[in-house]
């Protein structure tokens, strides 16, 4: 596909039609982002449309491609030129000479950089003044091309206007006289349809001259005639030149039986699809996409054996060419996505897992993500039996009873694993006895959570609220268990044990409001107080600051204050964490 459209591209070029060359070339680089040839066509298409800090940076991407390769520095120098950055086109082209020392077209483009700075061109105000002056006229009457103008009136005159107003350019720019006078007289490059024609034909051809379009005159300058060489028959050039061409045809029509079958794969026409597939990959085994495709083809068929096998061809080919890190990604992508459909989950994990290491793809993240969850799912499902959670809740309540409490939440978590709350109804009592062995052990956090799980799956068993409340009650929290209590009367009005615990908490209530307790006690809850958001927001409002104060200097003022319902309410809840006495 790539080369289809480069090859549209190059045509459209060699026509002039430099906006429908580079659309061309931009579609072959979305196919195949690592061909440094195709950001070079590019580059020479939009310096030819004089966009240049554009086409400078297609030929940045040349030479991060492919740093040994000539031509790439001389797009950049062609880019520097048209940009008037002479010092850099300079360098550009110095360092496309290192890699091709006889490039005569470099060579000469090289001196017409230098030229440029020598005569104080990139010192201009706004790059337009003295542009016209002595050393273009120089470089006019000296090239064939342009010397002919010289004694045109018409042309003259031109001169004369832009050497007063350079701004006056766009006016001449549909004379084909003053495109070759910029062209002779600043060296910029103005390449031209028969010129890249020849420069592709050489690149296909392999000789690697190309590099740079002429800038003085179609004719090389005059170099020592070396020894000649022995010359190559008529026959073997002729037959060197056929096989370039016919591998360039081959991958043509592999581009076109490729898009074939795209179009019979979007028509469900999947044997057809397969067809066109095979033929794209016999004429052109360079590009694995074929293979990937035929790989989407075959799943969607459900031979997902078949779609494996192709994908694990598309990587091992793709490997062996270097090919693009996505597309390979792409293909392990879809071996993970056949690996699901045959319940093959730990190696389709493996398979996204490595497509992720070759390209981090959001879709790809998320179908890991899936697997993964459907893993754990089938792992424990697997692991499910009714019995052995039975076996293990008696095994955990024999412990508990001997005050053997790590063994007993040893015992309670297998049962729940064994037996989990989507297969057994009774999981809740299983979270409220290890609520109760957590309990015995001082982890209250632990039990918290436990009992909560509990209140959760059985919002009517009341023993989840005592629970909770009793490991609030020995976390000193008070209030917060008073509240869990009444929740479990909601559940079960006649519940002597909760009944109980409300009364115990009511009487720490009222010791904790007299400032009675140890000294310990009482700096522990003043210490949790303290951390919690509401008192710190109690204490930081300049109403209640005043009001703490007046109850310090004058007790007495207390009772006027806690007329004041929201004062009041404010000053029980320092009472309750401990924060302010009263006796």
């Amino acid at each position: 596909m790539a080369e289809a459209f480069k090859a549209k591209g190059n045509a459209a070029f060699s026509a002039q039609r430099f906006e429908e060359a580079i659309d061309f070339f931009s579609q072959a680089i979305e196919v195949d982002s690592s061909n440094h040839v195709l950001f070079s066509n590019r580059s020479a298409a939009k310096a030819s449309l004089k966009r240049f800090a554009e086409a400078l940076e297609d030929a940045e991407q040349v030479v991060k491609i492919k740093r040994d390769w000539p031509k790439g520095y001389s797009r950049k120098g062609a880019a520097y030129m048209g940009l008037r950055k002479w010092s850099e086109a300079i360098e550009a082209y110095e360092q496309g000479l290192e890699l091709d020392p006889d490039n005569a077209q470099m060579q000469e483009a090289l001196e017409d950089a230098k030229d440029a700075e020598a005569g104080g061109q990139g010192d201009m105000p706004g790059g337009l003044n003295n542009m016209f002056g002595p050393t273009f006229l120089g470089r006019l009457s000296m090239d064939p091309r342009t010397k002919p103008y010289l004694e045109q009136q018409d042309f003259l005159a031109m001169l004369q206007t832009l050497q007063k107003n350079p701004g006056a350019m766009q006016m001449y720019m549909g004379d084909p006289r003053f495109k070759m006078a910029l062209q002779v007289g600043l060296g910029i490059n103005m390449m031209s349809g028969d010129d890249f024609q020849k420069e592709q034909e050489q690149e296909q051809q392999g000789n690697g001259t190309a590099s740079h379009p002429p800038t003085r005159s179609s004719q090389p300058k005059r170099q020592p005639e070396p020894a000649p060489a022995p010359a190559p028959r008529e026959e073997e050039r002729v037959e060197e030149n056929s096989e370039e061409i016919e591998a360039r045809q081959q991958k043509e029509r592999a581009a076109e039986e490729k898009t074939k079958g795209n179009a019979a794969y979007k028509a469900r026409r999947f044997e057809e699809a397969i067809g066109h597939y095979d033929k794209a990959y016999d004429l052109n085994d360079t590009d694995i996409s074929s293979i990937t495709n035929r790989a989407a083809v075959h799943f969607e068929m459900g031979s997902y054996e078949a779609a494996v096998k192709d994908c694990d061809t598309a990587v091992e080919r793709g490997r062996e060419l270097r090919a693009d890190y996505k597309l390979v990604a792409k293909a392990l992508t879809r071996k993970g996505n056949a690996l699901m459909r045959l319940d093959r989950i730990d190696d389709a994990i493996l398979a996204y897992q490595k497509a992720l290491t070759e390209h981090r793809n959001a879709d790809t993240l998320k179908l890991l993500q899936v697997a993964e969850k459907k893993l754990k799912e089938q792992k424990e499902q697997s692991y499910i039996n009714m019995d052995l959670a039975t076996e293990e809740r008696e095994k955990g309540n024999k412990a508990f009873q001997e005050d053997r409490y790590p063994d007993a939440v040893k015992h309670y978590t297998e049962a729940l694993a064994r037996g989990p709350p989507s297969v057994n109804p009774e999981a809740h009592k299983l979270y409220s006895n290890r609520a109760a062995c957590y309990t015995k052990l001082t982890a209250f956090p632990e039990g918290i959570k436990d009992a909560d799980e509990c209140i959760r799956l059985a919002p009517d068993f009341a023993k989840g609220y005592s629970r909770k409340g009793h490991l609030q009650y020995f976390m000193k929290e008070y209030d917060e268990a008073l509240k869990t209590y009444e929740r479990g009367l909601e559940a079960d009005p006649n519940n002597e044990e909760i009944k109980e615990a409300v009364r115990r908490c009511y009487e720490a209530i009222s010791k904790t409001m007299r400032g009675e307790g140890t000294e310990e006690e009482l700096k522990d809850r003043q210490a949790r107080g303290m951390a919690d958001p509401e008192i710190q927001r109690i204490l930081s409002d300049p109403i209640m600051h005043q009001v703490l104060e007046d109850m310090q200097s004058d007790p007495r003022s207390a009772q006027k204050h806690m007329q004041h319902p929201q004062i009041a309410a404010k000053i029980q809840k320092l009472v309750k964490a401990g924060i302010v006495q009263m006796r």
